[in-house]
């Protein structure tokens, strides 16, 4: 198959429809006022017009995933004696998902790198990953707080995507990205897409050029530890916080996590929970400690995984998408541009500082 495709808008349904006999299929669906990925199914209103309210990375890293069951078996000779017998969860199959916005698939890139590229990659998220294809739309127009461009992305980044999907006129213009989409495309029925690239690069074009650069000079943010490192610049901004925590659960490359064991009488279950550093029990002390007690010290470190020491473990990565969710959403109108503008040595580009300025 060609390296571009084609969707009639007339037979987009279809095209969904078709991929959910092969595969489960995740899309976004309209509830109430929110947009929500679930899966797919007949009778659910679908909606492409703007971004999901949450981020699509529960497909792969459940919000509750059971690792394994455990099961306490007395050995029938010497009641003393307990064994444990462990089921694995490993049952991850074939998934799509379509929709989802090149921040989305840039956010899954954020994850990949510690819990994949290391010598010991998380099983269950390696998984389904593996088994999941990336279909992506492309942003026609940016939503309220999202500042992509300014972190090394774009409403047509096509980093972390199996396909890049771009509405035109008369349809939807697809950009093949990795040999399963290809496959699945073809089997899907696509049409040739050659026709229709020259319209879905200008229109690609002007989304970008509408997004706004919230950072001085326009330039990658570069976070100053020395401004880092000031507490009452802290504690002055973040002063409105609640810490309640939903910039980092609509966040698309936050993946922190918990481990608990739910367990009744003599059989139980191991299951990973999303958590957030914003919540004074993250990284609990076993003696009742918290090394971050106050919310500025928690918000500080958020600010200084995604800004400072991520980019100095993954080679200059910015470990923020700019989807803006956090901006939107935010109940106290917490601004992450507004902090990390002020802590950015204003007049110094990053690549001048050999800093995250990654390409």
């Amino acid at each position: 198959m060609a390296d571009t495709g084609f969707i009639p808008k007339e037979k987009w349904a279809t095209f969904i429809e078709v991929l959910s006999a092969k595969e489960q299929v995740h899309v976004p669906c309209l509830e109430g006022d929110m947009i929500i990925f679930r899966s797919f199914e007949k009778g659910r209103t679908l909606c492409f017009e703007r971004p999901a309210n949450m981020p699509p990375k529960a497909v792969i890293f459940p919000q509750s995933d059971t690792l394994f069951s455990f099961k306490f078996i007395k050995d029938p000779e010497n009641p003393q004696r307990v064994g444990v017998e462990l089921t694995e969860n490993k049952d991850f199959p074939k998934t799509i998902l379509i929709g989802a916005r090149p921040c989305d698939a840039k956010g899954f890139t954020i994850y990949d790198r510690p819990y994949t590229e290391t010598d010991t990659p998380d099983p269950y998220y390696k998984g389904r990953r593996e088994q999941t294809t990336i279909l992506t739309l492309a942003c026609q127009d940016p939503s309220a707080g999202c500042f992509c461009t300014s972190v090394h992305s774009g409403p047509a980044d096509k980093e972390g995507s199996d396909a890049l999907i771009t509405e035109v006129e008369k349809g939807y213009f697809v950009e093949i990205l990795s040999e399963k989409s290809s496959t699945l495309l073809k089997e899907a029925g696509v049409e040739d897409g050659s026709a229709y690239q020259d319209e879905a690069h200008k229109n690609q074009e002007a989304a970008r050029s509408a997004v706004k650069q919230p950072f001085a000079d326009n330039l990658a943010p570069k976070v100053s530890k020395e401004l880092y490192g000031n507490d009452e610049f802290w504690k002055e901004e973040l002063a409105k916080c609640l810490s309640c925590g939903v910039c980092t659960y609509l966040c698309p490359t936050c993946y922190c996590f918990n481990i608990t064991d739910e367990r009744a009488t003599n059989r139980g279950e191991r299951i990973r929970s999303w958590d957030s550093c914003m919540y004074q029990h993250f990284t609990l002390d076993g003696s009742g400690h918290s090394p971050r007690s106050t919310k500025f010290l928690r918000f500080k470190n958020r600010i200084g995984h995604k800004f400072l020491f991520y980019p100095e473990k993954y080679n200059n990565a910015i470990a923020c998408c700019g989807c803006g969710r956090c901006v939107r959403f935010c109940p106290v109108s917490v601004d992450i541009r507004e902090i990390v503008s002020k802590l950015q040595e204003s007049g110094v580009s990053a690549a001048q500082q050999g800093g995250n300025d990654k390409s």
